[in-house]
């Protein structure tokens, strides 16, 4: 298809069109429940405050505290501001619609950006030519033909069912090792991304559109792993084996490293792109402390709309800077689509049928080169994927719900899972996150999660740990996920999971599969009797 100009009448139709659809959605909002009181003992605020709890060493204590502004005596109570988990712009809502509302502080003049944007997030995109032009250019080679494919009603993914099941919400990401000096010296300097295999990229794409093969097919086998706990509980988790079937393009490299990764959640994006640089970074310092073996580190990487180094803080490696470099990037890789932060079909060059297949990228003028996503559609993406609320916890003054919240205290999970931030009023225009007190519950760091979690090779090998595989990040490390809105998970899908390979179906394995920097608190989690587990699963739950 040669390229065409749309015109401006056909744009704004385009636009209107979506907005009536749009603007049809239910919106409602409540209240936060009142504040309510609670006691802590003499000796639990002498503990918290004064580095007696070995969990954490002082200076993390401190750190935690600074970005909070509360002392951590306060974080580990019942506090009635943290249920509003998102600040001002979260909801009271736990249905099937929990993750799908726009921020509640979104005034009216602003709503019409969200609704569009959602539209463009939930429509499924066409092969070229099509009638529908402003959604058409699907592929060559794809993952899946909408947004919301991967992100189930706004939620997270899941690993396969079973042999016959799609891998809509999981995709692999695909690594090589570096083998000349100029590639190890692009990695360090984080001048690339990674090493690239030459004919199956960076990602895999399991969809091909007519009379383009397909990459391969994603298939798992499970194995059962039981794990005892110290009073004789067993909790049967479940380990998995990712293979590669049906080559489109020539044998695997035995060398090359698969990683398969679900969907995150898209609530409260927003949010975590407005904390500081400066407070990521501030929680990479190690200390001196007892607990020198949490060391997060920040990713660094090429930021693909600026061609300068920024501080990685989406995806599971932390590879991506903004929302508008992570949502161009998945338009690419996962849908294959272009924009102008990605201009280029995703097709290798050696892809010769991905490569010749027509295109649906339209003319944009003033010198920019054609692309399938202008920059209209990509900013009001932008605007939904920025305003999707976090829900507000529930039961959060609980006993039950408390009793947990202290032993995630007590072991240290906050060490990684960082309770509370601050965040600033900046300059740009993302006024609904200005200001804001929110309780992610992440450091937004990259952490060693030990053997269990790494990637593998083909060959089912673990990587030497210098071995790079997104900028910074090796196989053994990923991205501190955000616990807001975790409960409510498997009320938005049913069949949602946990971890970056989905192969936790509930929380309580999920934490048991931390190991790494982790593995301190996952022998306590051990420990537990069958209160202690009841307790820390319903302060999960009521996140």
């Amino acid at each position: 298809m040669n390229p065409s100009t749309v015109s401006k009448s056909k744009q704004s139709a385009v636009l209107h069109a979506s907005f009536v659809i749009a603007c049809a959605l239910f919106f409602s909002a409540c209240q936060p429940t009142d504040s309510v009181s609670d006691d802590a003992s003499d000796n639990e605020k002498k503990t918290l405050s004064n580095g007696e709890n070995q969990a954490l060493a002082p200076e993390r204590i401190q750190t935690i505290e600074a970005l909070a502004g509360v002392p951590m005596q306060q974080l580990a109570r019942f506090d009635p501001q943290e249920i509003k988990q998102g600040g001002d712009t979260g909801l009271s809502i736990s249905s099937a619609e929990s993750y799908s509302k726009p921020s509640s502080n979104l005034p009216a003049s602003r709503k019409g950006s969200f609704f569009i944007g959602n539209a463009f997030f939930r429509q499924p995109w066409v092969v070229a030519p099509a009638s529908t032009d402003s959604r058409d250019g699907l592929g060559a080679l794809f993952n899946v033909a909408a947004c919301q494919s991967c992100h189930i009603k706004d939620g997270r993914g899941h690993a396969l069912l079973n042999a016959e099941d799609d891998a809509d919400s999981l995709l692999i990401r695909l690594a090589m090792p570096a083998t000349t000096d100029e590639q190890r010296q692009q990695l360090q300097n984080s001048l690339i991304e990674k090493v690239a295999h030459p004919m199956y990229g960076g990602q895999l794409q399991d969809r091909g559109i007519q009379g383009v093969p397909a990459e391969a097919r994603i298939a798992v086998q499970w194995r059962d792993k039981p794990v005892t706990f110290a009073d004789g509980h067993i909790e049967t988790l479940r380990a998995p084996t990712f293979n590669l079937t049906k080559p489109g393009y020539g044998p695997f490299d035995e060398a090359l490293m698969v990683s398969p990764r679900v969907a995150l959640p898209m609530i409260g994006l927003g949010l975590l792109e407005q904390i500081p640089d400066e407070a990521i970074k501030k929680q990479a310092i190690k200390t001196n402390g007892d607990n020198g073996d949490i060391s997060g580190k920040f990713n660094w990487v090429m930021d693909p709309q600026t061609g300068k180094h920024a501080l990685g803080r989406f995806g599971w490696k932390a590879g991506q800077t903004k929302l508008i470099t992570q949502n161009q990037s998945a338009f690419n890789e996962d849908m294959g689509l272009t924009s102008n932060i990605r201009p280029h079909e995703s097709c290798m060059p050696t892809q010769t049928a991905c490569m010749n297949a027509t295109t649906g990228a339209d003319e944009q003028g003033n010198g920019k080169p054609p692309v399938e996503v202008n920059d209209e559609v990509a900013k009001f993406v932008d605007f939904y994927t920025r305003n999707l609320a976090v829900p507000h916890r529930r039961n959060a003054d609980d006993k039950l719900v408390l009793a947990g919240k202290k032993r995630f205290y007590d072991m240290g999970c906050q060490n990684c899972h960082t309770p509370r931030y601050e965040l600033p009023k900046t300059d740009d225009d993302h006024l609904e996150q200005h200001g804001q007190v929110i309780y992610p519950y992440t450091d937004l760091l990259l952490h060693d999660m030990g053997d269990d979690l790494a990637d593998r090779t083909i060959a089912g090998k673990l990587p030497s740990k210098d071995f790079q595989v997104e900028f910074l990040a090796n196989s053994y490390e990923w991205r501190t996920p955000a616990l807001w809105g975790i409960g409510l998970a498997q009320t938005v899908d049913p069949q949602a999971t946990f971890l970056h390979d989905g192969r936790a179906r509930t929380l309580m394995e999920a934490v048991l599969w931390h190991g790494g920097e982790a593995e301190k608190q996952q022998k306590r989690v051990l420990e537990l009797d069958k209160q202690g587990r009841a307790e820390l699963n319903a302060f999960l739950k009521s996140l």
